[in-house]
């Protein structure tokens, strides 16, 4: 899969993607990532990409002609792949939004700064809008690693593991059970019992009974659209009887 990043900041991204599980994916061919710096479509000799925005207001925004030529000039016009705006103005980056969009061949990540994009960007270039949280950061930067991250590690032959994501928070519209390591007691406390007993059986119905209490406890909200099992709805009725539902 390929990411083509349009960005102001392109220096911000080669340490984390030249680093561990992304680097590993990139050298085997699984991922290829294109960082696409703005300011090499500018035509003036301060590179300027933003300006002072109509009407008045505080800060500065994206002018739309750098990002147009950027995006066209290395994607076609129109881009041959979709082309995301991180804003936080967005739909919700979510766990099945990066399943949705692991199965793609290839996206395009724009990263805004200052008060934002120009509206002609949004509403005549990009495809789709991603917000990473109701929060506002200094810009897309982060949001796009993290959407790098998150749909790589979907991709068949990212994860050293082949099932390594099936289990995580989210996938599957939980969160996820708790784990453990050696040794087998640490200061006292131990590792439960049946991690220890070598029945799958009964460590797979652990975890997902552990899984059931940690999301009734923490994300209860996410009960409501997770795939329940009729065992599973008998195992949350019997938390909320012993009253764990409200801890």
């Amino acid at each position: 899969m390929r990411f083509d990043v349009f960005t102001l900041l392109p220096e911000v991204f080669p340490p984390y993607l030249q680093a561990s599980i992304l680097q590993k994916a990139a050298a085997r061919g699984l991922v290829e990532f294109r960082i696409h710096n703005i300011r090499d479509y500018t035509h003036d000799k301060h590179h300027t990409t933003d300006d002072m925005p109509y009407g008045g207001g505080g800060g500065m925004v994206m002018k739309p002609e750098p990002v147009f030529e950027a995006v066209e000039s290395v994607l076609g016009a129109p881009p041959a792949c979709p082309v995301i705006l991180l804003t936080p103005q967005g739909r919700l980056f979510t766990q099945s939004v990066a399943a949705e969009l692991a199965a793609l061949p290839q996206i395009a990540l724009l990263c805004g700064r200052y008060e934002g994009f120009d509206e002609r960007i949004r509403e005549h270039l990009a495809t789709d809008e991603l917000s990473i949280g109701d929060y506002v950061l200094t810009g897309g930067e982060l949001p796009a690693l993290i959407v790098i991250d998150a749909v790589s590690r979907l991709i068949p032959g990212v994860l050293g593991d082949p099932t390594g994501a099936e289990d995580d928070s989210h996938a599957s519209g939980l969160l996820e059970y708790p784990h453990y390591t050696r040794p087998p007691e640490f200061r006292g406390w131990r590792v439960p019992d049946v991690l220890l007993s070598g029945d799958h059986a009964r460590i797979a119905r652990w975890r997902r009974e552990q899984a059931l209490r940690r999301t009734l406890l923490r994300r209860p909200d996410m009960l409501a659209t997770a795939a329940l099992s009729q065992e599973d709805r008998k195992f949350l009725a019997r938390l909320e009887t012993d009253g764990e539902g409200g801890r």
